[in-house]
């Protein structure tokens, strides 16, 4: 994959391209800040979807711990809920995020939960 071309709408001669690495980059730091862990822990790659652009991410996932949840049983609720839940749920905000910096279109974000990262202070994002 080289990059996507993007219409500014603007009518003006030329096209622009966004090179796969800033398209991975992007993706990689909206991910990181749904999930709440280091940009680098995340693994992004690019797929074509019948001719569409789609996401695959593999991230860990930042959750309180497990002594947080039996002090605070709401805690888990608070904190957007269930892994499942919260990875469900990251797939639209990745999206939007991605698609707004980027101008691309995307069709689809597929989540892979490749681990935990448990938290201690705070509130998980």
């Amino acid at each position: 994959m080289t990059g996507i071309a993007v219409d500014s709408g603007r009518g003006l001669s030329g096209h622009t391209r966004i090179s796969t690495q800033a398209l991975t980059s992007v993706a990689r730091a909206a991910a990181a800040a749904v999930f709440g862990v280091a940009p680098a822990a995340v693994r992004v790659s690019w797929s074509d979807d019948a001719g569409s652009l789609a996401l695959n991410v593999s991230s860990p996932i930042s959750v309180p711990s497990l002594a947080a949840v039996r002090r605070q049983p709401g805690r888990v609720a608070n904190t957007g809920g269930t892994v499942a839940d919260r990875a469900t749920a990251a797939k639209r905000g990745i999206l939007e995020q991605v698609e707004h910096l980027t101008g691309s279109q995307l069709s689809r974000v597929d989540v892979r939960i490749s681990g935990i990262q448990s938290t201690n202070e705070g509130r998980v994002q």
